[in-house]
């Protein structure tokens, strides 16, 4: 088989791990070498000023001797195998780069033999990127759980990124979908990588040569819709993963059937709202103040699909609301649908200068669509009636109303 075959072969594979997204790191090119992490990022992301960058990303190989059950590379799988050897990989990373397709690495594998045993092939592979080719640039690695700590110690100082994908919520899951892995094996790495990140940036404030650890931080991903369980559960595993480890992020796939195997469900098709729900209530954990008993309970545990999680909070805390622009603190003003960072900063700038009214916000770019129905300006209601039923059919009719709008692109050859 050749190189051209395993390459499409192994980066079709690599689809089905989504733990990437922009870098955040800040390693330079130095030493005459090639490559640059710095300021720019990696795989199908977008940076803040527009520029669209990329990575290869590939699986070390897809022959795996773990079955489980909702993974395309399963060892019962019938799919064709490919192998790319650390130099291989070295050499398609730096080929790619030379020819300006990409700005880094993202590198996975299947479980080789054994943890310890792919692991030591995926540091080689890095090991010869960073000294024989002196390359700088960004490199992600999936930690296969299970690995010795010695070994992910010697990753961590090459890497930029590692991720430890959890896949299933809970030990339940993990015993009856993928029996030789166990939460310990996972929880693990993610603890060690977090204890040595800390103790890196201590290290770095006395010792100012210190080899960086990880300086991207790490994520993990959650596989949604192969097992039972709910919402609820699986954003505050969310949020306990954030507090213990400090993650950077937390990655949702919904599950895509490739088995018919009686444990997994039968759908029709991917759970991808549900996966949507749950990345913008990631948001409101990360970025708004929200902790996960406050957005579900356990009487009601699943996100409402017609809703977004924020807007469905204020539904059911009417109590809340209607804020007081004019007035309202900061975090306040955070829990108004419609209303985000940037906008809460220019509402804040201009009530020091004047009174704000409803044009005046919609001046500021705030989706008054969803934000009027919860706001006062100036003592005076937005909305136009503050009533639970109405203001919840109101907002699910104007979603029915953009989901059924057609528009088209102008053609030169329109009359």
């Amino acid at each position: 088989m050749d190189i051209v075959e395993k390459l499409a072969i192994l980066s079709d594979a690599a689809k089905y791990d989504v733990s990437c997204s922009s870098s955040g790191s800040t390693r330079t090119n130095k030493n005459n070498g090639i490559g640059n992490a710095e300021s720019s990022g990696i795989c199908h992301s977008f940076t803040t000023d527009g520029r669209c960058i990329s990575l290869l990303k590939i699986l070390m190989t897809n022959i795996c001797s773990y079955d489980c059950v909702y993974c395309i590379n399963r060892i019962s799988s019938d799919v064709r195998r490919a192998f790319l050897s650390p130099s291989e990989i070295a050499e398609l990373t730096i080929n790619f780069y030379k020819r300006n397709y990409i700005e880094g690495l993202f590198l996975s594998s299947a479980v080789y033999k054994n943890p310890d045993y792919t692991m030591e092939l995926i540091i080689e592979a890095v090991t010869l990127l960073r000294n024989a080719y002196n390359f700088n640039g960004y490199i992600h690695i999936k930690v296969i759980p299970g690995t010795k700590t010695e070994l992910i110690a010697r990753a961590g100082r090459l890497v930029d990124r590692m991720s430890v994908n959890m896949e299933l919520p809970s030990e339940k899951s993990l015993s009856l979908l993928a029996p030789q892995k166990t939460l310990h094996n996972i929880m693990s790495p993610m603890s060690f990588i977090h204890s040595n990140i800390i103790t890196n940036i201590e290290e770095k404030r006395i010792f100012k040569s210190t080899p960086d650890f990880v300086p991207a931080g790490q994520s993990t991903q959650l596989i949604i819709g192969a097992t039972n369980e709910d919402d609820l559960k699986i954003i505050r595993l969310t949020e306990n993963l954030y507090k213990s480890f400090k993650l950077k992020r937390v990655y949702y796939s919904a599950y895509i059937p490739v088995s018919t195997n009686p444990l997994l469900p039968v759908i029709d098709k991917p759970p991808l709202l549900r996966e949507h729900r749950l990345y913008q209530a990631d948001w409101l954990l990360r970025f708004y103040g929200f902790k996960a008993d406050e957005l579900l309970t356990e009487r009601k545990p699943f996100f409402d699909t017609n809703y977004d999680p924020k807007t469905d909070w204020a539904l059911n805390h009417l109590g809340f609301f209607p804020v007081e622009i004019n007035t309202a603190p900061p975090r306040t003003l955070l829990r108004i649908p419609g209303i985000g960072h940037r906008s809460v900063n220019k509402i804040l700038a201009l009530r020091r200068v004047h009174k704000i009214n409803s044009d005046n916000l919609k001046k500021l770019g705030i989706v008054m669509k969803r934000a009027r129905h919860f706001i006062t300006c100036d003592g005076r209601y937005c909305g136009d009636m503050f009533n639970d039923f109405y203001i919840r059919n109101i907002l699910v009719d104007q979603k029915a109303k953009a989901l059924t709008s057609t528009t088209r692109q102008l053609s030169f050859f329109d009359s």
